[in-house]
């Protein structure tokens, strides 16, 4: 294992770890879909609804006062986690999700019109595809595809070709959650630019399990999830550059946007709040703040460490049993096996594995065309997180013998 990194301890942060499922010990697989939640975070949404539960921004009394000092101080920890210039950049909102569909529907209806190209890649999750493909139907722009190979990596040899003036957005997954490929997104930076287009990266998978530096990378939107870097649900957030902000129209039009309203007209608050109408979600957002806190004191690079540790002993024993086929083998990965096994539907695989207490995904992980890139209905994954153990892998390929056996 990772020097000085010590599991136990870290695994003592999550009360959900220590339990059994059908009587044996709970090994939580399932990572890229959510991650557990470590105490800290848990506590500070309850401190918040214990003592500080008010709104935000409008209030003069001591609790909205705490809880506006409580969401800013998370703004600002987002700042710092991604380095962007200002706070004016961080946009809480439900999630990538919503971020990517505030994207298409502000920057994208203001920016993309008949004729104009929109490209994303193979390997996207569906929240970057059909955000596009709607407002490629809203304004007659063209949406392309750049295709991946057999390994789960972008054909980068060929974006040359799919780059042109009519491009208008580049949508790519910094770390996909299909295939763990974590693509050369500062390379795509560089030469969408180049051909005039912006870009937005998809890091839902990625502030885990990668250290991201929005300035260096020269990223035009980048967009995550709290759930997915052991935040809640139901809060995330948009990065982007302010001169971008400052063009776009607002997404929604309510509370907290606005500077004056009257029946005549409207004028719009100061960045980001021109991006979060109504109550937010505040003890989200406080969560978020904590999860992001927690994620400095262990560190991202020990926990990746710790994640490529566990990856490359699930991926030998993978190579090892006989009838699995790994689907995502690209050289540069992160924290994902995806795999199917010989005569097992991966749903037949996910429900016994489960009664042995092991949690993993199955199915088409929201990314339908990589399973019909490889031809399956879908695929079995285990993803890793900072509190998985090497026996936790055992308990895995354990439970998977029993599955192969049981449909020999």
């Amino acid at each position: 294992m990772t020097m000085n990194y010590d599991v136990s301890a870290i695994r003592d942060d999550f009360p959900i770890l220590h339990q059994q499922v059908y009587g044996k010990p709970l090994a939580y697989l399932d990572n890229a879909a959510t991650t557990q939640k470590p105490q800290v975070v848990i506590d500070a949404i309850r401190n918040y609804y214990e003592h500080d539960n008010a709104n935000v921004h409008r209030g003069v009394h001591a609790l909205s006062e705490r809880a506006t000092v409580a969401y800013e101080a998370s703004r600002e920890k987002l700042r710092l986690l991604l380095n962007a210039a200002s706070t004016k950049e961080i946009v809480f909102t439900r999630g990538t999700t919503e971020s990517i569909n505030l994207i298409a529907s502000s920057w994208g209806s203001a920016n993309v019109h008949a004729g104009d190209e929109v490209l994303i890649t193979e390997m996207e999750h569906h929240s970057d595809i059909v955000p596009w493909q709607m407002l490629c139907d809203r304004t007659g722009a063209i949406l392309k595809v750049l295709p991946i190979n057999d390994d789960g990596e972008l054909c980068m040899e060929r974006l040359d070709e799919f780059l042109s003036e009519r491009t208008k957005l580049v949508g790519v997954v910094h770390l996909s959650n299909a295939l763990g490929t974590i693509n050369p997104v500062k390379e795509v930076i560089d030469r969408a630019h180049a051909a005039g287009a912006k870009v937005l990266v998809d890091g839902a998978q990625a502030l885990a399990h990668l250290k991201v530096d929005v300035q260096a990378l020269d990223v035009d939107f980048y967009v995550t999830s709290a759930h997915k870097m052991y935040g809640p649900t139901g809060i995330g957030l948009l990065y982007a550059k302010e001169a971008l902000l400052e063009t776009m129209p607002p997404y929604q039009g309510g509370g907290d946007m606005i500077a004056m309203v009257t029946f005549e007209r409207t004028e719009y608050n100061a960045l980001p709040y021109k991006f979060e109408a109504g109550t937010p979600n505040i003890s989200g957002a406080i969560g978020f703040g904590a999860a992001v806190d927690y994620l400095n004191s262990v560190g991202v690079e020990n926990i990746a460490a710790h994640e490529q540790t566990l990856l490359a002993y699930a991926t030998e024993k993978a190579e090892a049993f006989d009838g699995l086929r790994q689907i995502g083998t690209a050289e540069n990965k992160a924290t994902v096996l995806s795999f199917t096994i010989e005569g097992v539907h991966p749903h037949d695989l996910g429900t016994i594995l489960d009664r042995d207490g092991v949690a993993i995904r199955a199915g088409h992980h929201c990314a339908m065309p990589v399973m019909q890139h490889f031809r399956v209905p879908a695929t079995a994954r285990a993803s890793f997180a900072a509190y998985n153990t090497v026996d936790e892998v055992d308990a895995l390929f354990t439970a998977l013998t029993k599955a192969k056996d049981m449909f020999s």
